[in-house]
């Protein structure tokens, strides 16, 4: 650290630094200006920067320039087991190259202090009508995971910096809000703003609290834990104003979804938003969190609330120590990132929401951002008269009907970290329960909380028992549905569906409902609040208008509606304010962070299991990757629409045993019900690869019907034959050529998780350039990470526009440097050659030097052997 700037923070022990002095120096009156990211920024650069480049870098935010690359140095790093597992199998693989290169690999460890939190790999395989469901699912869990879980315990002795919760215990993201952020750090004297990345899009849950957490792969987490500057340039910083008051009965997560249709029309992808005014001002911490979870869904690379009085009574009420909620209030006071202090922030952009115009909202069939008002779900032709009249005559019969809900899931910390809306959700189960009223049988009904203090909390108002009753009993404490790990259906229900075609759902409140993310068969997914959640699994189908039409009757035969059943507001807060306690945080937070003594390893190098199908040595000095990239006579791989998510680039959910990765997983030994999901998969680069666009819901446009329309399927064309195959196999004919790759695609490329198997998988398969309208941020980072050239169309040209249809070949010519011209030159079959002007997607010198090395790992480690680090 610098000591220029350094002074003791008034009513303190402790040290900080005073940026503002530092900022006022270069212009009078500057830090009163700057928004809070800005101010955030500022600090850790008088902190952390060379003395001689802090001048330059400061002006970047003071006069808003965006011509120089400036470090940000995260606090800490937060991952969930399967990005963070596949990031330390990384350096495991790191350790081994180092050491066959002559250096020694105990050296190779996490600079910044790396918390992973084992939550991604619980299946909900029994339901929550099963009273032992949250035992049998953590017992299948530990089976099918034993390898990835002995290698994550391995890290947790052979890697310094490195903390581990293990399954069971909730979601890095609520347990981050509730326990692992302190807001305001403390180290070696020095106190100073929180800030993390974290290997998850939705990272920016505990923004919160004023805190700038941001998602990112995990190739890039891997540049930040061993102690690499994340390289950045100012961002757009949006101000958006919240004003009026929420309506009765509506949650906060109608909110969110009404915000982010919002957000995504006004164009916020990649900016960072600052929420303020007197509508902020009104939100509890729990809602605030539910909006800067879907931050991402949004497009928005930060969702940042400021610290105010809201924030330490939440920090008072989740237990943290009285002295660490007194240097929350005092160093945001004498920094100026308290509330009061900001009303004199400038902001480039200001957009204006009005909290009292929101009703009850779902969001779907496919996307998060398209809201789905309930009011408007029989003119949008969701809810449908006569299909539900014609589901009743087919469920007198014993079937299923059209749109039948098949999964009704409580999930994500998206929701359930916020207290108002599970209690609402257990008030609404109540209310059934007395009226009578139960779940459809079809339904697949689950509850898995973020936390277990959510467990508490219920227990204490008695509302577990209503919400166990209605079949949401307590599944796991893990992400489960809302990572495409709902599990097995009944086989009697999954064959129907299969037999008859039917037009299944599922409703979650969750964050993510693209086709195919939630389970194979259910052909739509809906995001809704947990009470809404509910309500659906007594409906049982999607055709129901559920706000005007009658859900069940009553043990007198009367009619019961949603209103029936749905809680006031008064309601839903003297149970929150009588039933969550500050006791319950601790007895569940003090023995699950009293980690212990651990022993070290015996030896630095990890003994990898040659058999196992989760966790092999990675190939990334091996094959195509130890080549040069040519960049020349490249054949591409699919020509793909807009809005490609990293679910269709590499799946998460169930593993079917007519994929190629289930395939090989059944070569393997292994039996069907042990398949597990795609994403426990990630630390085997040879079952991972088959995942490369193994999405059932793809369309790639180099695949043709009959009547020329697109086919959908895990397909592609192999040329210069022009023989269609699955994906898989057309991946592995190229390979064996050894034929270099590129992916031709339409706007918003990569949208969705950050999964950086989405960029490992196309390198692997020898995919060298993409060439697309638009990409997602994370998704960018992380192709960078790999060694791939991300090339963007200018505006105006598009696939369609070159009339490509994958007969050609393509060359890159020019340097790649940032945001350089470089040329697309296109071959056609006919022999024409057409050029086109890219805009390189290399947007920083470090991003650069990361691309010529092949990579985040090549560069680190030749780095290393030339003792630079």
């Amino acid at each position: 650290m610098n000591t220029q700037y350094r002074e003791n923070l008034p009513g303190s022990d402790l040290d900080y630094y005073n940026a503002p002095a530092a900022v006022d120096a270069i212009q009078a009156g500057a830090w009163a200006k700057l928004p809070y990211t800005s101010r955030v920024l500022a600090e850790q650069l008088v902190r952390r920067c060379e003395p001689d480049k802090l001048t330059a870098a400061l002006e970047q935010l003071i006069y808003r320039k965006r011509d120089l690359d400036f470090p940000w140095y995260p606090a800490r790093v937060v991952c969930h087991d399967i990005l963070g597992q596949t990031a330390l199998v990384d350096l495991a693989g790191l350790r081994d190259a180092i050491a066959e290169a002559g250096g020694d690999p105990a050296k190779v460890n996490p600079v910044v202090p790396t918390q992973l939190i084992v939550d991604h790999s619980l299946a909900v395989e029994h339901a929550g009508f099963d009273p032992e469901a949250f035992d049998k699912n953590r017992a299948i869990e530990d089976r099918r995971n034993e390898d990835r879980f002995h290698f994550i315990e391995w890290t947790k002795t052979a890697f310094k910096n490195v903390d581990v919760i293990p399954a069971g215990n909730g979601i890095m993201h609520q347990i981050n809000l509730e326990k692992m952020s302190p807001v305001i750090q403390a180290r070696d004297g020095v106190a100073f703003p929180d800030t993390c990345v974290g290997t998850d899009s939705h990272t920016p849950h505990v923004d919160a609290l004023g805190v700038i957490a941001i998602g990112v792969g995990g190739l890039e987490a891997e540049t930040v834990m061993l102690g690499r500057p994340s390289m950045m340039r100012l961002p757009d910083i949006v101000g958006v104003r919240l004003t009026g008051k929420r309506q009765p009965g509506i949650t906060a997560t109608d909110i969110v979804l009404a915000l982010t249709e919002f957000l995504r029309q006004e164009r916020v992808v990649g900016a960072y938003v600052e929420f303020f005014g007197e509508g902020a001002d009104s939100l509890t911490i729990g809602d605030r969190a539910t909006i800067s979870n879907m931050c991402p869904e949004y497009g928005a690379t930060a969702s940042m609330f400021y610290i105010d009085q809201q924030t330490t009574d939440y920090l008072k009420l989740t237990g943290r120590e009285p002295e660490q909620v007194a240097l929350v209030e005092q160093y945001a006071k004498t920094l100026g990132l308290w509330s009061d202090a900001l009303t004199t922030a400038e902001y480039e952009r200001v957009l204006e929401f009005d909290l009292s115009t929101v009703e009850r909202n779902l969001a779907g069939p496919s996307n998060p951002h398209r809201r789905l008002p309930t009011s408007a779900l029989a003119e949008r032709g969701i809810a449908d008269e006569a299909k539900w009249e014609s589901g009743k005559t087919e469920e007198a019969q014993g079937l299923m009907p059209d749109g039948a809900v098949i999964i009704a899931a409580i999930t994500s910390c998206t929701n359930t970290s916020n207290p108002r809306n599970v209690v609402a959700a257990g008030l609404v189960a109540k209310k059934a329960n007395e009226l009578g009223l139960v779940r459809k049988p079809w339904v697949k009904t689950s509850f898995a909380p973020g936390s277990k203090v959510a467990r508490l909390y219920l227990e204490e108002s008695g509302l577990l028992p209503e919400l166990e009753k209605l079949g949401f009993g307590i599944v796991g404490y893990a992400c489960t549905t809302c990572n495409g790990m709902s599990g097995a259906l009944d086989p009697k229900i999954q064959q129907e569906i299969i037999d008859r075609d039917l037009y299944a759902t599922a409703v979650l409140s969750g964050n993510r409902n693209f086709d195919g993310r939630i389970h194979p068969y259910a052909k739509q997914a809906f995001l809704a609040s947990p009470p809404l959640v509910v309500a659906y699994a007594i409906a049982g189908t999607v055709r129901f208008d559920i706000e005007q039409d009658v859900l069940g009757r009553d043990q007198n035969g009367q009619p019961v509606t949603l209103k029936d059943l749905w809680p006031s507001d008064e309601e839903i807060d003297a149970i929150v304010a009588s039933s969550v306690k500050p006791e319950q945080f601790k007895q569940v937070y003090i023995p699950m962070f009293d980690l212990g003594a651990i022993e070290e390893a015996e030896s630095p190098l990890y003994d990898w299991r040659s058999m196992s199908t989760y966790i092999r040595r990675p190939p990334y000095w091996e094959g195509a990757l130890a080549g040069e990239r040519t960049m020349t006579g490249m054949r591409p791989l699919a020509i793909l629409p807009d809005n490609i998510t990293t679910d269709h680039l590499s799946p998460s959910n169930a593993i079917m045993m007519d994929s190629a990765a289930g395939e090989y997983l059944h070569k393997m030994g292994l039996p069907e019900e042990d398949f597990n999901s795609y994403a426990t998969h990630r630390g085997d680069h040879l079952t991972a690869q088959r995942a490369t666009f193994a999405n059932p819901k793809l369309f790639n446009e180099m695949v043709l019907n009959d009547d020329g329309s697109v086919k959908q399927g895990s397909l592609a064309r192999v040329e210069p034959e022009g023989q269609v195959m699955r994906m898989w196999e057309a991946i592995e004919t190229y390979m064996n050529r050894k034929q270099p790759l590129i992916i031709i695609a339409g706007a918003d490329y990569g949208q969705g998780s950050s999964r950086d198997w989405a960029a490992k998988g196309v390198r692997l398969a020898g995919v060298e350039a993409i060439a697309a309208e638009g990409f997602e941020r994370i998704h960018r980072t992380n192709l960078i990470g790999m060694g791939v050239l991300p090339l963007e169309f200018k505006p105006g040209t598009t696939r369609k526009t070159l009339e490509l249809d994958g007969t050609e070949t393509y060359d890159v010519v020019g340097t790649p440097a940032p945001r350089a011209e470089l040329t697309l030159v296109i071959n056609r079959q006919n022999g024409e050659r057409v050029e086109v002007p890219m805009t390189c997607r290399l947007d920083s010198d470090e991003e650069v030097t990361v691309y010529e090395a092949g990579g985040v790992l090549q560069r680190f480690a030749q780095d290393f052997l030339e003792g630079k680090v």
